[in-house]
């Protein structure tokens, strides 16, 4: 769902011309109509919301509403921010009563529309936000989906339905509201009714692409794949040039096996100016998945791939480094690997991953700057410890291994065999260093440990 949301971008707390501040634009251009009260406990309202200190904010725009004395434009800065530090605290009456003394100045300011809809519904109140969404669509037209979830929520299932189906008419699928149509068929039962529905439609208006689409999301929803399947090629007869069916069409083909029909739609598909990249990613993934099982399409794989822009996605980058990696091509796998931790670099796994093949094709250097980097989100992660340990015994810097190495102990635990690891990197790490007292040690305790974790494998 698509939420407005009001701010002030608070640059500081100084005193300069209320202006800066006033995104909402209530306030006239003019920093002389203000007086030094009104702005002094203004900025020192703005300054305790910054900080949710609601209730001081509230305090300081009390006397900033007495002193904007008969100012009604100022008067009226002092409730829109009353009703946003009130809505804070969810005292919605209060908020409310704050927001409408705006409209009473204001009526049709869009900012105080789009914080009250906030306010109803953050507070549950779906009836009145419905009327008051019906007044902002004639300002914005994209709170057109609003509006449906409303009408989901008050169960008015039909006015849902009627009113998804004319976004989809002017702005095509998108996931959220097939999920929301999905939802209100499961809640009614009423799939066999909107299927047929669909079907009268088509047969009014058999060049109506999008009744088409509804009636093979719906189809699939219900598990027919078959009947999707049909009113699928119904579609590309009527409508050759179409671009959307392809997304149902590749799916019917893969599972059909009919790899090369398959092919021609994955091909229309990211060619398309029509499809977003989300549901590109997600076509790519679907072939990945078939090309695993099927590696003869692995050069139109990796075709797709150069003429594509792929999202910024950590998993369908995880997806290629590790198809990469199966079939042998280390290289490329580290590469998609790389750009999914620069996508998303909390994500461990693909973390570790990463770094295990650097190691593995000798990448030491960038090993030791990853796990480092790694370090610094993961710092109770013994294998990074390790990996970091491992590349510095590999380049000789004997003493890094060691620091590290040891550091990794302390976060050991009930890990005996990534323990035995440890100690076999301390050994070659003191042995570097010619320490041989101490890499005897260490030598001893992976020996010890070896023992131990063999018996406990018999």
């Amino acid at each position: 769902m698509k939420f407005k949301f009001i701010a002030f971008l608070l640059v500081g707390i100084l005193r300069i011309p209320i202006d800066a501040y006033a995104q909402d634009r209530f306030l006239t251009d003019d920093p002389g109509n203000k007086s030094d009260a009104f702005q002094e406990h203004f900025f020192e309202a703005l300054k305790q919301k910054g900080i949710e200190n609601y209730e001081l904010a509230l305090n300081s725009l009390d006397k900033a509403e007495v002193a904007a004395k008969d100012d009604q434009e100022n008067k009226a800065v002092v409730y829109f921010e009353k009703g946003k530090n009130l809505a804070a605290l969810k005292r919605y009456e209060e908020a409310e009563s704050n927001y409408n003394r705006v409209l009473e100045w204001s009526p049709e300011k869009i900012e105080v529309l789009e914080a009250l809809y906030d306010l109803y519904y953050d507070d549950k109140n779906y009836e009145a936000a419905i009327q008051l969404v019906e007044k902002l669509i004639l300002q914005d037209s994209d709170y057109k989906e609003d509006l449906a979830n409303l009408y989901h929520r008050t169960q008015q299932y039909d006015k849902a339905l009627i009113l998804l189906d004319e976004i989809d008419q002017d702005w095509g699928q998108n996931n959220y509201r097939n999920t929301l149509r999905s939802q209100i068929y499961r809640v009614t039962g009423n799939t066999s009714k909107a299927i047929n529905k669909l079907e009268e439609k088509i047969n009014k208006n058999p060049k109506s692409e999008q009744e088409y689409l509804n009636l093979i999301f719906l189809y699939s929803k219900e598990g027919n794949a078959k009947k999707a399947f049909e009113i699928a090629k119904k579609l590309i007869k009527q409508k050759p040039k179409s671009h959307l069916v392809h997304l149902a069409l590749y799916k019917f083909y893969l599972e059909n096996r009919e790899s090369e029909e398959a092919i021609k739609s994955i091909n229309i598909i990211f060619s398309s100016n029509q499809i977003e990249r989300k549901s590109k990613n997600r076509v790519l993934e679907d072939f990945l998945l078939f090309t695993k099982t099927n590696p003869s399409y692995k050069a139109e794989l990796d075709g797709l791939i150069t003429t594509i822009l792929i999202e910024e996605n950590s998993h369908t980058y995880l997806l290629l480094g590790d198809f990469y990696l199966l079939q042998g091509d280390k290289e490329k796998s580290l590469n998609f690997y790389k750009k999914g931790i620069k996508s998303d670099s909390d994500n461990y796994g693909l973390l570790k991953n990463t770094i295990l093949l650097q190691i593995d094709i000798k990448k030491y250097e960038a090993a030791i700057a990853l796990s480092t980097f790694g370090l610094e989100m993961f710092p109770a992660q013994p294998l990074l410890y390790l990996v970091n340990g491992v590349a510095n015994n590999e380049l000789k810097n004997a003493d890094q291994a060691i620091e590290i190495l040891e550091i990794g102990l302390d976060y050991l635990f009930d890990d005996p065999k990534m323990e035995y690891d440890f100690y076999q990197q301390l050994t070659i790490a003191y042995t570097l260093k010619g320490n041989t007292k101490k890499a005897k040690l260490y030598h001893k305790k992976a020996l010890d440990l070896s023992i131990t974790n063999q018996k406990t494998d018999n």
